[in-house]
């Protein structure tokens, strides 16, 4: 069973993606804001960070970089999620480290299948 932190301020794909999560039986954490999900991460060292990039008080861009820079949290596995899925987008996203990028909406088969990749 991974440990998957959600970090999605929107309430209603937060709460599709915790059914998923728990149907799938992960365990699983949600948060609505970055610099709570940094804290998180470094008290927990989730298996995979589900991170939106367009977060009230810090992008999710901002989180990978801070995870990247400290050697101690470098190996956690992200996987973005935005609503803005341009190629400019996804290639920032992997370019700063994330480890996958995905889409809104998106389709759940989609997302299943990015989360067994990363957990892998």
């Amino acid at each position: 069973m991974a440990r998957i932190l959600v970090v999605e301020d929107e309430d209603n794909i937060a709460m599709v993606l915790e059914f998923l999560l728990a149907r799938d039986g992960h365990a699983h954490t949600r948060l609505a804001e970055g610099a709570a999900a940094l804290s998180a991460i470094r008290a927990d060292r989730p298996d995979l960070v589900l991170l939106d990039v367009m977060l009230p008080d810090m992008s999710g861009y901002e989180i990978v970089e801070r995870l990247r820079a400290d050697p101690g949290l470098s190996g956690v596995r992200i996987l973005l999620m935005t609503a803005r899925g341009s190629l400019v987008e996804r290639r920032r996203g992997l370019a700063l480290g994330a480890d996958g990028f995905i889409a809104k909406p998106f389709e759940l088969s989609e997302l299943r299948a990015e989360m067994t990749r990363l957990l892998a």
